[in-house]
């Protein structure tokens, strides 16, 4: 059975800030539709959006549970998470500043199963699907019913606003025809994705 309307409004409004707000994940989105077209972060969307989806559904379903009992490797997977996107901000930072139509066709772009692989070691994700459960799904007995429906929910709350991200670095991509300015891009784009990484350390 569906939630309310009236119980499901503040999660769509939390679903909503969580998946708007800047992160690795919104980072990433720009920075591919700047230097490949909106319709490269397509993948990136899809499969960040269906695992972070995927992710409240598990933690909902009891490996939230298992990880309160197990701080050591809660800070594992965080500093995993922290280490991976750090890697990928270097990646970013040292791309080599070549036309935008050179790189849109020798690319190696990321995919819809490496955006999902990314949602699992990205720290903000797993905060934000134990603030879910712990927040919205209860304790019930239609808790795993009341899950199942926030993960879609989330997903589809997910979709148009990484989306929204996409078009803004799709629109950014006419200042980016010179070499020097795609490298500032580039160094910019790998800043942030720094920056939004480890200021969840402190989160």
């Amino acid at each position: 059975m569906p939630p309310s309307l009236s119980s499901l409004l503040p999660f769509v409004l939390f679903a909503f800030v969580a998946s708007i707000t800047p992160g690795p994940t919104n980072i990433l989105v720009l920075s591919n539709s700047a230097r490949y077209g909106a319709r490269a972060a397509l993948p990136i969307i899809l499969g960040a959006g269906a695992a972070a989806a995927g992710i409240v559904l598990l933690v909902g379903s009891g490996l939230g549970d298992g990880l309160a009992l197990l701080p050591r490797v809660q800070r594992a997977m965080q500093w995993i998470g922290l280490l991976w996107l750090s890697y990928l901000a270097w990646q970013i930072w040292r791309a080599p500043a070549r036309p935008l139509d050179a790189q849109a066709s020798d690319a190696r772009r990321l995919g819809v199963l490496g955006a999902a692989a990314l949602q699992l070691v990205n720290p903000k994700t797993w905060m934000m699907a134990l603030a879910v459960v712990s927040v919205f799904a209860g304790s019930d007995s239609d808790r795993h019913s009341r899950v199942l429906w926030l993960s879609l929910v989330f997903f589809l709350v997910a979709l148009p606003c990484l989306g929204t991200w996409a078009l803004l670095g799709a629109g950014s991509a006419r200042w980016l025809r010179s070499p020097r300015a795609l490298q500032r891009f580039n160094r910019g784009m790998a800043l942030l994705l720094l920056a939004s990484t480890w200021m969840s350390l402190g989160a």
